[in-house]
């Protein structure tokens, strides 16, 4: 109910909406329809997404025989931690999650520092070039990986960087979709604080680093978050650079286990599956708030 209050002198007017709807829009029988519906449809699909890693949970908990059962069955009927066991003992397990995390924090790192350089001087810099320089970037993004897996093993092979860490992260420093992503932000903020910082005297590289470097939390969380999913699952690049095991990522490893074995061991790879998801969950779970608000205001969606 809305009330109008006219000028001294007068009475006061109260304007009612129609019968059974409300100030602000649909009838209140409407307005639960069709939440309910909104909730069912997210229902279903949250329930579509979460399936597969429920299932890769509950049997990594199971025994051998009961993974093999036909027909599957949901719920554990004897919880067992062997398959964590047999993990442990069999693999190489605290080497293989040492170097993936080496591998997926150097990346992560890398690029948060020169994808945000590089964002920075092509949104906000004028030079000779740029417009070539942000096409080249753009062009980049078109390649898929696959293509260009030979010409990257045979410069690290004359560099002499095969099975090694720097071998491992070197070629995966900067990203195309880094630096896009990072100057579609940096394009967001206003060039005034550029000019009040140059007034001000400071220099190009701390105006970056102290000035804009600290606006883009949301942008640096999302790319934080995307590069170190791709780093920790990255199978190809680590299978094709590491040659002895003790240089194997936990993908590289869970693989060739598989492949290696004469009889597959379902629940030790459901269990290792597990433990390679974990650090990928927990660190959404830490920049999450900051995810979405930086993939809305990159305008990529």
């Amino acid at each position: 109910m809305t009330t109008f209050t006219p000028p001294a002198g007068t009475a006061a007017v109260e304007i009612k909406p129609p019968n059974g709807t409300r100030a602000g829009g649909l009838p209140p029988r409407a307005e639960r329809g069709a939440a309910w519906w909104l909730y069912a449809v997210l229902g279903v699909g949250l329930l579509v997404m979460s399936l597969p890693f429920l299932w890769m949970l509950v049997s990594s908990v199971k025994p051998e025989s009961e993974v093999r059962r036909v027909p599957p069955t949901w719920l554990p009927e004897t919880v067992t931690s062997e398959n964590y066991q047999q993990l442990l003992d069999r693999l190489s397990f605290p080497t293989y999650f040492f170097n993936s995390t080496v591998v997926a924090v150097v990346v992560t790192l890398g690029n948060l520092v020169f994808c945000s350089m590089l964002g920075y001087a092509l949104a906000k810099l004028d030079f000779r070039g740029k417009r070539v320089l942000f096409a080249l970037v753009l062009g980049t993004l078109m390649v898929p990986g696959i293509a260009i897996i030979v010409p990257l093993f045979v410069l690290v092979t004359n560099l002499g960087l095969t099975n090694t860490f720097p071998g491992l992260f070197l070629p995966y420093l900067v990203t195309p979709i880094g630096v896009f992503l990072m100057r579609q932000y940096f394009l967001g903020l206003p060039d005034e604080l550029i000019s009040a910082a140059r007034v001000d005297g400071a220099g190009e590289f701390r105006i970056f680093w102290n000035v804009m470097l600290p606006l883009t939390g949301p942008a640096l969380a999302t790319l934080a978050l995307l590069t170190f999913l791709a780093s920790w699952n990255n199978f190809l690049w680590p299978l094709v650079v590491a040659q002895t095991e003790d240089r194997y990522t936990l993908p590289v490893a869970l693989a060739l286990y598989s492949v290696g074995q004469n009889a597959t061991q379902y629940g030790v790879l459901l269990a290792g599956a597990v433990v390679v998801v974990l650090p990928v969950i927990a660190v959404f779970l830490a920049v999450q708030r900051y995810f979405v608000q930086g993939i809305a205001m990159t305008g990529i969606k």
